[in-house]
């Protein structure tokens, strides 16, 4: 690093959460290696999904409509590498890149900002709740069946100035974006991962890189969370499993205890009225094996007509 002239190029979105993420993973950069803030240039691109946000991403594409104009300038060495929401990319990455490290790990659970009621139990009956991720939907659902859900897309005070506005009685957002955005006070309730399954790799920032790139790879060893790359690496080959993307309610997540890590992990249907649930546990080091297995099981038990259902 000492040889190192030019500045590292970071690649990021331009939401202040994705923002909040790159400088957090800058920071931890010059502290492990020394290096002054000018080393490092923070480089915003616009992609897709940001640009559309008046439909589902299930309906434009998926999750590749966050990181496709980012994966593009790194795969050219235009960026030396790209800060993400590790729940935001898809399984399966373009060919020559890699998820090379993680930040340390944030809250996996979901929050509720409630604006009649704080809890999604005690909505008034036929409520309406604002969300654009089909797992939440569902699980609410799940939990309420007369509750109306909408899509509800768009940067984190969007959602809560829509919410003040009235057009819902409620919205769901990931803690650990609040947690980074000092918005904890918007809470009104924290549902439990036991029993609301977060999304797979909720909370995690993840680092994308070029295979191969020794220079990059020696950069950024120290700032690695081996918890969280082991945890995510098992929930994102659950997801693999099940070929999970913004089309299908998937819920997952890993804990390291010691040197061993355990999985539950969860499909519903859109509706929220049919499920299956998994736990397996084992060695950290067979981390993506056990969230592979877990998948395969869980497709097996529900059988090819559970999925059919999503299409």
């Amino acid at each position: 690093m000492r040889m190192q002239t030019k500045p590292f190029r970071i690649g990021t979105r331009g939401s202040p959460l994705a923002l909040a993420q790159a400088h957090e993973a800058r920071d931890r950069l010059m502290a492990a290696h020394g290096l002054p803030e000018e080393m490092f240039e923070i480089v915003v691109l616009s992609t897709k999904g940001d640009r559309i946000t008046d439909r589902s991403l299930a309906e434009i594409g998926g999750k590749g409509l966050f990181t496709e104009e980012l994966e593009q300038q790194l795969a050219s060495g235009d960026l030396d590498i790209a800060v993400h929401s590790a729940k935001d990319m898809p399984t399966r990455l373009p060919e020559g890149l890699c998820l090379s490290a993680y930040l340390p790990r944030e809250d996996v659970r979901d929050a509720v900002i409630g604006r009649t009621a704080p809890k999604l139990i005690d909505l008034p009956h036929g409520a309406t709740v604002g969300s654009s991720s089909l797992r939440r939907q569902a699980l609410i659902r799940r939990m309420r069946p007369d509750i109306k859900v909408i899509t509800f897309r768009g940067l984190v005070d969007t959602r809560l100035r829509k919410l003040q506005e009235g057009q819902v009685d409620a919205t769901l957002l990931a803690l650990a974006g609040l947690k980074r955005l000092g918005k904890v006070d918007v809470i009104t309730d924290i549902l439990a991962a036991e029993t609301f399954p977060p999304a797979p790799a909720q909370g995690a920032i993840c680092i994308e890189s070029r295979i191969g790139d020794a220079r990059i790879d020696a950069l950024l060893a120290p700032i690695n969370d081996t918890a969280t790359f082991d945890t995510v690496s098992c929930e994102r080959a659950f997801l693999a499993a099940l070929d999970g993307s913004c089309r299908t309610p998937i819920g997952g997540y890993a804990i390291c205890e010691g040197d061993q890590v355990r999985f539950s992990g969860l499909i519903i249907t859109p509706d929220g009225r049919n499920q299956h649930a998994v736990s397996v546990d084992g060695h950290r080091r067979d981390a993506a094996a056990l969230g592979t297995r877990a998948g395969q099981e869980i497709r097996a038990r529900a059988g090819s007509s559970f999925f059919d259902d999503w299409s």
